[in-house]
């Protein structure tokens, strides 16, 4: 179960309200560095976005610190990467679809695999994805998403 993850934009704390609005949670700056935000969920599980600044990367600390074991540099980064994450709304497909087009920012619905599920690609200042599960859309890769289907595709993979 993933609690909590980062991801970097251009303008953190535009992202966090936008993902904020997306959950029905809140926005609220956040540290480790100047100008980051936070989007929460105000789940029972604590669920965060932290939203960085699109200039600033996470490295490793130099020690073994039992606080922050990281530290921060600044580099320009590519405008698209490997990264993405599926992510549960309570809103309908149309709410998030006309949340992106309010924003400029490509939102658009996809059918996954062998029509295994359905998600709307959202992608953050058009550069960052989030796949966002509507109630119906989260049913749907809850019934796909078991060991057995993942067991399958390895071995198909293979």
């Amino acid at each position: 179960m993933i609690f909590h993850a980062s991801i970097p934009a251009h303008d953190p704390k535009h992202v966090a309200h936008v993902l904020a609005e997306l959950w029905e949670g809140f926005a609220a700056p956040f540290s480790p560095f100047p100008d980051a935000w936070m989007a929460v969920a105000g789940d029972d599980r604590g669920s965060i976005i932290e939203v960085y600044p699109s200039d600033k990367v996470i490295t490793p600390g130099g020690g073994h610190e039992e606080t922050d074991s990281y530290g921060a540099q600044t580099l320009a980064r590519p405008q698209y990467s490997a990264f993405h994450m599926a992510v549960a709304t309570k809103l309908s497909a149309d709410e998030v679809i006309a949340i992106g087009e309010r924003e400029g920012w490509r939102a658009v619905r996809c059918t996954r695999g062998d029509n295994f599920f359905h998600v709307i690609e959202f992608w953050i200042e058009n550069s960052t994805m989030l796949e966002f599960l509507t109630p119906d859309m989260q049913a749907e890769y809850l019934a796909f998403a078991t060991p057995e289907n993942f067991k399958a595709m390895a071995a198909a993979t293979a």
